[in-house]
């Protein structure tokens, strides 16, 4: 190759080098980007089980707010043991859609409803919530019918009503399940007790971490509020079959807001 056409090639082979360079910088600084907003302001769930039912169905495409509780170890992806305890830490309202991590192994994300605070006494009889040794009033509504997994079953639904005016539907098969009668729970400080809106279908803190519950939820363990249904498809959706995106998406769920 004669020098003029290698002269020729070099600012050609510079220019390449330097778009490339471009492009991985752009990639890079979007991935922060969008590493800070999963961090500190929002993150997408997506809903796994029917534990939460009828507020919550499996395959609703949930945003939680990160800012809500304040942020520790568990904000950040993978949960790295960077600091202890939390920053800008914030309590949950009683009655809060949280989303935190299971205490047995700190990874695994889990869905409820905060019901108990620091100190308060919690107790099932019955299928009845009692709340610091008072019955929490609830209000019978129109039974639904449900799928479980083959076999359809009429199940009752009730509005609960907290003190502070705050109300939610859960849902009930019978007052003689497992966890319809329950010993009292007392909230140690730094803790929070949640319970599923499903009340018979919901592993949560009734189960003690020994029999592969969740048990009492350290402060720190908390990722953030449940504000949204952006989005809902039936658990049938497959991304790979495209058609299925239309056929079994759910709008009548899209851009619901959580009580």
């Amino acid at each position: 190759m004669s020098d003029d056409a290698q002269a020729a090639e070099a600012p050609h082979k510079s220019g390449a080098l330097n778009e490339l360079v471009e492009i991985i910088k752009t990639i890079v600084y979007a991935l922060l980007i969008a590493l800070v907003l999963r961090v500190v302001f929002f993150q997408p769930f997506t809903i796994p089980s029917a534990s939460m039912e009828p507020n919550l169905y499996e395959g609703d495409y949930i945003i939680v707010s990160k800012w809500s509780y304040g942020y520790s170890r568990h904000s950040i992806p993978f949960s790295p043991p960077l600091f202890e305890g939390r920053i800008l830490g914030k309590s949950p309202e009683r009655g809060d859609v949280a989303v935190f991590k299971l205490p047995l192994d700190g990874r695994t994300d889990y869905v409820k409803r905060i019901i108990g605070l620091p100190g308060d006494r919690i107790q099932v009889r019955g299928g009845l919530l009692f709340l610091n040794d008072k019955q929490v009033p609830r209000e019978q509504m129109s039974p639904v019918d449900t799928d479980l997994g083959g076999y359809v079953r009429e199940v009752a639904r009730f509005q609960e009503k907290l003190e502070s005016g705050r109300t939610y539907i859960t849902q009930d098969f019978s007052t003689r399940e497992a966890l319809d009668n329950t010993q009292v729970f007392v909230v140690p400080e730094g803790h929070y007790f949640a319970l599923g809106d499903n009340r018979d279908n919901s592993t949560d803190s009734r189960v003690d971490p020994a029999n592969m519950g969740v048990g009492m939820i350290p402060a720190d363990h908390l990722v953030g509020k449940a504000q949204i249904i952006m989005l809902s498809w039936k658990p049938e959706a497959s991304i790979f079959q495209p058609w299925t995106w239309i056929l079994d998406a759910r709008p009548s769920r899209f851009f619901k807001i959580l009580k």
